[in-house]
């Protein structure tokens, strides 16, 4: 934060972003909880675009509904054009920190009304994904954090510290709600927030955060590159029965084990592991007449199988009971494993 103070950096944060990627929009919308980071980004927002605040309550504590219609008059009184509370029933596989994250981006995807939306994760939240990512060891697609423009999601505060926002509702008188979730030693989150990174940072002697926000952002590039190839290869690769094994052979492995990830994701496969994904990419490198990978799947008491038959890769339905193991392990669930962006990023439950 410079000499001109934490609602002038916002700004001119928020304003950078909309000149690279929004330039057109006339309109936007920010998703509001009422907690610092996005009371101050509604706050900024409003004094550069037509904005719409949707404040989303999820019913999971207990006086959520005057927590949303609080936000939703502060939203008022900050200037923006519309407020609207989106109540959501959270419910679904993967627990509820993940139920959570998908009712509420369910409820935005279909009240933006065609609009970006402005997302208010900071640089804080980007480092405790990156973590959370190295963690789990699920790649390099979960280490390479969230990306700042990923339409019609947009977080223009990537770059900023959480310290700015605070600064910034203090300048501006701002009440912020404090979500109990944030100080709740219960979530995996919470303890990297005030147990590892402040740990990190005394050994280390400081910029971890900054580090890991740089180190999510290399990788960002990487993996776009990569995912180019990908969808190049997908072309050559697919076919209306599955996937072609000879040209698949002749992918380099990054790329590969990168269409089988398209291809079962776009066959409906959910909570997919890199041990899942390298089995099924042994069904090439390594073929000997093996049976096939099984994969969850969010249908009913079903699971999905890719097995090799000929010259083909192809997916198949199989039915299970719910105490169905797969050699010896559970079923597995949404938001395990690969599927880390939407899983892992932070957000309140109210």
């Amino acid at each position: 934060m410079d000499r001109q103070g934490a609602v002038a950096d916002l700004s001119a944060a928020v304003a950078a972003f909309a000149k690279e990627y929004l330039a057109t929009a006339d309109h936007w919308c920010v998703a509001l909880s009422g907690g610092p980071d996005s009371l101050a980004l509604t706050a900024v927002a409003a004094g550069l675009l037509p904005t719409t605040a949707l404040i989303v309550d999820h019913g999971l504590q207990g006086g959520s509904a005057a927590i949303a219609a609080t936000a939703k008059s502060q939203a008022e009184e900050l200037g923006c054009v519309d407020a609207q509370v989106l109540c959501v029933q959270v419910s679904g596989d993967g627990g509820p920190e993940a139920a959570a994250r998908n009712a509420r981006y369910h409820a935005l995807e279909a009240a933006r009304r065609d609009r970006p939306v402005l997302l208010a994760h900071t640089l804080d939240d980007q480092a405790e994904t990156v973590l959370l990512g190295l963690g789990r060891g699920s790649g390099a697609r979960s280490i390479a954090g969230m990306r700042r423009y990923d339409p019609p999601w947009c977080r223009p505060l990537l770059g900023m510290r959480r310290g700015v926002t605070h600064a910034a509702c203090a300048e501006l008188g701002l009440a912020a709600w404090d979500d109990p979730h944030n100080t709740d030693r219960r979530f995996t989150r919470t303890r990297l927030r005030h147990e590892v990174l402040p740990l990190m940072e005394e050994v280390l002697g400081g910029g971890v955060a900054e580090a890991l926000a740089r180190t999510a952002t290399a990788l960002r590039e990487d993996t776009e590159l990569v995912d180019a190839l990908i969808a190049q290869a997908m072309m050559t690769s697919a076919t209306a029965e599955g996937l072609d094994t000879r040209a698949l052979a002749a992918l380099p492995d990054p790329v590969r084990r990168g269409v089988i990830r398209s291809w079962l994701l776009a066959g409906g496969a959910i909570g997919l592991t890199d041990k899942q994904i390298r089995g099924v990419n042994r069904l090439i490198t390594a073929w000997r007449g093996q049976g096939g990978v099984a994969v969850g799947s969010a249908l009913r008491n079903q699971r999905l199988v890719a097995g090799r038959s000929g010259g083909l890769l192809t997916l198949r339905r199989e039915p299970v009971s719910p105490a169905t193991m797969q050699w010896g392990h559970p079923q597995p669930r949404s938001g395990d494993g690969d599927a880390q962006r939407e899983d892992e990023e932070p957000g309140p439950q109210t």
